[in-house]
């Protein structure tokens, strides 16, 4: 199983045992990557089903994480194996990725002025097979966009393959004005939360 990542670099952690990324989002390698860790990416193959009737946001990201996760695992044993699911939430409405330019440009004009929710689920398979599953939300304050503003992000592309249309990190940062609450969580990954559940169980330790 080698590391396939592409991202080595020098940090503060290292893991004591192999890790898999059970996603391709090259925001949720890098983040790892920036911590100093080393992890084999293999993404999940299995397609997301769509919410249940009734299923809250935060009770769907979980279970697209778990999904995820435990389908990875069952392909490498003795492996920590980590998934995670993001959506973009407006009340009850959970944005997923556009499928179009009219898309994006009706999710950011409805998410323009207003206050939404960035919920991720995650999930932790350790190697001895048990499963530790959390889901982490931060509050998103966009400004208020016209029409021309938002078609001229649309054409950079950057919006159409993130939930949301989207990237906080990158063009997008523009239209965000305000955030309560973790910023890697918005990228993709509650990174605090997850390194902290990764210390705890003693997969990863601090460099010195």
């Amino acid at each position: 199983m080698g590391n396939i990542s592409g991202m080595i670099k020098n940090g503060p952690f290292r893991n004591r045992s192999p890790i898999v990324l059970a996603s391709g989002s090259p925001r949720r390698r890098e983040l790892l990557s920036d911590l100093g860790l080393t992890f084999d990416v293999h993404p999940s193959r299995l397609e997301e089903p769509a919410p249940e009737a009734g299923e809250t946001p935060a009770a769907y990201v979980l279970r697209m994480a778990e999904l995820k996760t435990l389908d990875v695992a069952t392909r490498f044993r003795g492996a920590t194996i980590l998934g995670a699911d993001t959506a973009v939430v407006l009340g009850e409405r959970i944005m997923g990725k556009p499928q179009s330019k009219l898309d994006a440009l009706d999710m950011l004009t409805t998410l323009s002025g207003a206050t939404h929710q960035v919920v991720t689920g995650f999930c932790v398979v350790l190697p001895d097979g048990k499963i530790l599953s959390e889901s982490v939300s931060t509050d998103v304050d966009m400004r208020l966009s016209t029409e021309g503003e938002l078609m001229s992000y649309i054409e950079t592309g950057e919006p159409m393959d993130k939930a949301g249309a989207y990237a906080i990190q990158g063009i997008g940062t523009f239209l965000v004005t305000a955030i309560r609450g973790s910023y890697t969580n918005v990228v993709g990954l509650p990174l605090a939360r997850v390194l902290e559940m990764l210390l705890d169980r003693g997969v990863v330790v601090p460099e010195g």
